[in-house]
């Protein structure tokens, strides 16, 4: 927006792992690793180069910056996609588009049966209307329980999965028989919702009541099915825990609300530190940036 100058965290993930194979042996590479910090780590600092100017690109004024240019002389790999298997593809875009939000989403068949699953593939769309995207794999076995009650019932919440309570959404990712009920698997809480059928996670800071505003089935080409559907979702009502907010009350504070996020493999994230980058105004740097450009 012109004129405005707007501060955006840019956050950085640590790692956490939560495995999602075995709950009956623990590894001996997660044996051996520090028990889980569950001090608050989330702290802002100045970003990696507050003297930056106009032009500039990357500095290389620093251990890390002079590293990373030197990182260029190893060169690139290239995948072409329709070469490369699904697997293969799936591996490498879910542990390089990261870290990556999760919707623990609550949902209800025709028949009631409730459904508890958590999605990566999952952003904001739009605040005016204000939606949000989700997209759900077709397996050859079966469609995921979650996109065959939205498509029937077209309602569903959104549930933001924080660190105290990470355990137990990560379980509802099991591939069980639909008659199985996640919400006693997991041990978490069903709250009642405002406007939808499907529950809140009262464990969750923060629930979206949605309801379906469109759907997509998306084909890899003309002649095969589709093998993903996208889920387009209005949000109707939004729940934020007052513990996570900020003093005006008006917005969540990132450090209390203690997000998780995906990252390849079995890995999960927690934020780490964040930095503030001002928008840039084009009010004020409009002759800095014509004189610039004009001088090259």
């Amino acid at each position: 927006m012109l004129g405005g100058i707007y501060k955006h965290s840019r956050l950085h993930f640590r790692l956490l792992y939560v495995t999602r194979r075995s709950f009956s042996v623990v590894s001996a590479c997660l044996s051996s690793r520090p028990p889980f910090n569950a001090a608050p780590i989330f702290k802002l600092s100045e970003p990696p180069n507050p003297q930056w100017k106009l032009g500039q690109g990357m500095l290389e004024n620093s251990p890390l910056t002079k590293q990373w240019k030197a990182d260029e002389e190893q060169g690139w790999k290239t995948w072409d996609t329709k070469s490369t298997s699904g697997r293969d593809v799936y591996r490498l875009l879910t542990s390089a588009v990261t870290p990556r939000p999760i919707a623990f989403i609550s949902s209800l068949s025709a028949d009631g049966i409730p459904n508890l699953a958590p999605m990566s593939y999952f952003n904001l769309v739009s605040h005016s209307p204000p939606l949000l995207s989700v997209s759900l794999t077709l397996s050859p076995r079966k469609p995921k329980d979650t996109r065959e009650n939205i498509k029937a019932t077209r309602e569903f919440t959104v549930n933001i999965i924080s660190e105290p309570f990470v355990e137990a959404a990560n379980v509802c990712s099991i591939e069980a028989p639909s008659d199985v009920d996640e919400w006693k698997v997991s041990g978490l809480t069903p709250e009642p919702s405002v406007s939808v059928g499907p529950a809140r996670v009262r464990e969750s800071a923060v629930n979206l009541e949605c309801e379906l505003f469109d759907s997509i089935d998306i084909s890899p080409n003309a002649t095969e099915p589709p093998s993903t559907t996208l889920i387009l979702g209005l949000i109707k009502y939004i729940h934020v825990r007052n513990a996570v907010l900020v003093e005006d009350k008006e917005t969540v504070d990132a450090a209390k609300l203690r997000p998780v996020a995906r990252l390849g493999g079995d890995s999960y994230a927690r934020l780490g530190e964040g930095f503030d980058l001002s928008r840039p105004s084009w009010r004020a740097l409009k002759d800095t940036v014509e004189k610039f450009t004009k001088g090259n």
